[in-house]
């Protein structure tokens, strides 16, 4: 896939990749068992391409405006630190995790699928909206995935950062010798 120049600058100063849940990490739907706990399902390939972010000193973090088992049993897997479940305001989340880091927004990117995801989108360096979100958020995006949320967006996000720092070639031979 070609990318413009203009979105690989802006993927190249990036040092905190930040991700929204539900419809992005996961295809948006919720399933609860008979005794009511959340069952998500996750992407291998996503967590493949978070591990290699990481290994190559990108930090990932999460926001998500809801709370689930599931998901922190999953973020413990793939060792991200920054994670904020239950969130009704994720930009005050956002620029307090920026103070903490003592990062800029243009430092930043955020992936999104919906209205209330814009806010942080709108002021993170790279603002990317997977292929199945909301038609307005696609909109107010820099950029877009191909795949789906839930379904490899998130490993297509990683390695468009990894590209524009001159990292991919070196991730994708390298072996983590730990399932994502």
């Amino acid at each position: 896939m070609k990318i413009e120049n203009k979105i690989l600058e802006r993927a190249k100063n990036i040092r905190l990749a930040l991700f929204d849940v539900d419809g992005v990490l996961t295809d948006g739907n919720i399933h609860v068992d008979a005794n009511g706990e959340e069952i998500k399902t996750f992407n291998t390939h996503d967590g493949h391409g978070i591990r290699l972010l990481q290994h190559y000193g990108i930090q990932v973090g999460i926001i998500t405006g809801r709370t689930s088992k599931a998901l922190a049993h999953r973020m413990r897997d793939l060792d991200i630190a920054h994670v904020y479940q239950g969130v009704i305001d994720k930009h005050s989340v956002y620029t307090n995790l920026l103070k903490e880091l003592n990062l800029s927004n243009e430092q930043t990117s955020f992936v999104g699928d919906d209205i209330v995801d814009l806010q942080i989108m709108s002021q993170c360096g790279l603002s990317i909206a997977v292929a199945n979100a909301h038609y307005y958020v696609k909109q107010h995006s820099h950029w877009q995935t191909t795949a789906h949320g839930g379904h490899g967006a998130v490993r297509e996000v990683c390695e468009l950062l990894l590209e524009s720092q001159g990292l991919l070639t070196k991730a994708l031979e390298y072996n983590l010798r730990k399932d994502p």
